[in-house]
Order: C-alpha cells, then sequence, then structure tokens
C-alpha cells in the first residue's frame, strides 16, 4: 500500500514539474519609435532576462496588455489611433499579427475582462472608453460593442475581481468614472454616481483593484502619489493618499506613470518620471490602508513596469535609457536590483507573461 502511495506520489511531482516545464515566460517591450517590439526570455529562478527576438508593427506601439492565458498579445498602435492583437509563439516568444481594427485618438491604456471575451481601452486624446469582443481566435471585433464618452484624458482601466464593476481613472478631467459591466453582452451601464471628483491635485493617472474588492487604488499624475480608496458597489470613497517621493525632491520635476498591485494583494507600486524610482508601499490587509516602503533607484523614465504572474520579479522600461531594469520583490516588497538590460530607444511598455 505504502510502495503504491510513494508511486503515486512521484508521479504527480514528476507531472507538477513537467507542467512547469512546459510554461514558457516572456517578457515584451514595445519601441515606440522604432516601430518594434522585443520579446525577451524570463528566467523564472534567477529573473534574468534574454533577447529572443522582434517584430516590426504598422505604426507606434505603445501600452501592452495580454489575455489571462498567455497565448495572445494586445498593442495599442499610438500614432493611428488603432488597436492590434497578436498571437504569441509558445516556442519563442514570436509574435504573429491576427487582427488591427480602429480604435480613437490615442489608446492609452488596454485590458482585457475577467472572462476574457472583451478587450476595454482608454483613450487620452480621444477622451472615451471601448469595448471590442475578442474572437476565439484572437481576432477583435471590427467594430466595438460600445463607445462611452467620458472626460478628458481617460487613461486607465481596472476590474473587480466579480467582473462587474470597472473603474476608468481620467487625468485631465481628475475623475475616476464607475461602471457596471454586464459580461454577457460587453456591455457598460452607468453606475450611480457616475464617477468621483478627486483633488484637483491629483490627476488619477493608473487605477487598480485591490483582490479582495474591498479597496482601490490610484497613482496621481500631478500629486506624486498615491490614494486609497474604500469600493462598495462601484462606490468610491477616498480614505488616504501618500506622497510617492521622499519629502525633499522637488516635486514639481516629477510625475508618477505606472501603477500595479501585486496578485496576492499584499504590495503595490508606483513609477516616479523625475525622481526616476518605484515607490513601494505596503497594503494592510485588514483596513487596505497604505504604508511607504521608500523608493528604489530606476532607469530614467521609468514610463513602464510590469510584475511577472509569480509576483518574485518586477521590471522596469526606462523610456529615457532605453533599458529594461530587472529587481526580485523580497518578502517584505522591496525591490533588489538584479541588472540592467539593453532595449532601445523610447522603450514605452513592458509586460510579463507565461504561455503554455
Amino acid at each position: 500500500m505504502l510502495q503504491k502511495l510513494s508511486n503515486v506520489v512521484t508521479v504527480l511531482i514528476v507531472l507538477s514539474l513537467s507542467n512547469v516545464a512546459l510554461a514558457n515566460h516572456w517578457l515584451f517591450v514595445s519601441l515606440l519609435q522604432e516601430k518594434k517590439i522585443l520579446t525577451f526570455e524570463r528566467d523564472i529562478q534567477t529573473g534574468m532576462l534574454t533577447r529572443q527576438n522582434e517584430t516590426l508593427c504598422p505604426a507606434e506601439p505603445a501600452f501592452l496588455s495580454s489575455s489571462a492565458d498567455g497565448k495572445t498579445l494586445f498593442v495599442s498602435l499610438r500614432s493611428t489611433g488603432q488597436l492590434a492583437s497578436y498571437q504569441i509563439s509558445a516556442d519563442n516568444g514570436q509574435l504573429q499579427l491576427i487582427s488591427i481594427v480602429e480604435g480613437g485618438a490615442d489608446p492609452a491604456y488596454l485590458q482585457t475582462d475577467n472572462t476574457g471575451n472583451y478587450l476595454l481601452t482608454a483613450y487620452y486624446a480621444a477622451n472615451k472608453v471601448t469595448v471590442h469582443r475578442i474572437l476565439e481566435d484572437g481576432s477583435l471585433s471590427g467594430q466595438p460593442v460600445q463607445a462611452v464618452v467620458t472626460a478628458e484624458k481617460a487613461h486607465g482601466i481596472a476590474f473587480t475581481a466579480d467582473n462587474k464593476t470597472v473603474l476608468v481613472s481620467h487625468t485631465g478631467a481628475n475623475r475616476i468614472y464607475s461602471f457596471h459591466f454586464e459580461e454577457e453582452t460587453g456591455k457598460l451601464l452607468n453606475n450611480q454616481p457616475e464617477f468621483l471628483t478627486t483633488p484637483v491635485t491629483h490627476e488619477p493617472r493608473h487605477i487598480m483593484v485591490h483582490p479582495s474588492d474591498n479597496w482601490a487604488y490610484s497613482g496621481n499624475e500631478k500629486g506624486d502619489s498615491i490614494s486609497r480608496y474604500d469600493l462598495n458597489n462601484g462606490q468610491l470613497l477616498l480614505r488616504q493618499t501618500l506622497s510617492t517621493i521622499p519629502t525633499d525632491f522637488d516635486g514639481t520635476t516629477n510625475s508618477t506613470s505606472r501603477c500595479e498591485i501585486t496578485q496576492n494583494g499584499q504590495f503595490i507600486y508606483v513609477a516616479n518620471r523625475g525622481h526616476d524610482s518605484i515607490a513601494a508601499f505596503k497594503i494592510d490587509q485588514t483596513s487596505g490602508k497604505l504604508t511607504s516602503l521608500g523608493q528604489t533607484p530606476t532607469e530614467a523614465i521609468p514610463r513602464s513596469f510590469s510584475i511577472c504572474p509569480s509576483g518574485k520579479f518586477l521590471y522596469v522600461a526606462g523610456e529615457k535609457s532605453g533599458r529594461i531594469a530587472a529587481y526580485r520583490i523580497d518578502a517584505g516588497g522591496c525591490l533588489n536590483s538584479i541588472a540592467a538590460i539593453p532595449s532601445g530607444p523610447v522603450s514605452w511598455s513592458v509586460v510579463a507573461v507565461d504561455s503554455n
């Protein structure tokens, strides 16, 4: 009996190791000026990157996002206002164009819903949000399911874990819109009130929702800060705002960019352009309260960063430096530098993807 049990355990371990081996780990970087996307392979043990290949794009690739299964990469084409989808090769991370559709002026942010059936886009210049259906082959519907005019400079999108609420942050209007999402149809319905007006000194750029759905967090571009909100049935209540830069640094020379939360909801990070650092915060799992962990120096003009699916590593794209900085996230949420890898001029967006 014990021998049979031992054999079963051995088989399970082998299968588990096989599944890990079959998973492929990529980092994609958009190079705006050169109109290409780079593919790096990620070592899941060390966090190091190895450059694999590059894909030429028909226009300037800006923000990058991926499907949950890691099979499709979605790309905003900033110079033409289009949206593109690419198939990710499981063998080498090479990208194969699937579809290009019209979107609107300056698509700034892309986010799939939690079913993977829809892609939502926020437009910085067109001041709207669109919903496109994602077809079985990864292509995007030629026409959006819906286009909703919101306000000036739509810049971030977040879904609650239950897929019922969508939050859209706007830097120009100092607003965070709240929608009820119908996942059967892909339609957005206005919650009441439709939006929360934030302090004029904030300009919320990116918005994140805690995995518990109890709190939301915004990185504030103008305010050099991060804010915590209570979230209840789609309604936001501002509770806390902390600076992302040291008190002795001139905030007029800085603006925040990417904001991202770890998958376990324990830590959240905000990039500082000007101070050129990543600010780290610990999240209290009972109250949602933020505690600053300080700032880690990084590449010049960190427009984008991405936390890998395992939550162990964080990668920063230096827009000005043309390098990708790799960090290990320790148990306390602090960032430990691993390496800086050349990527190219105007490294705009970066996303870590696992595919099977």
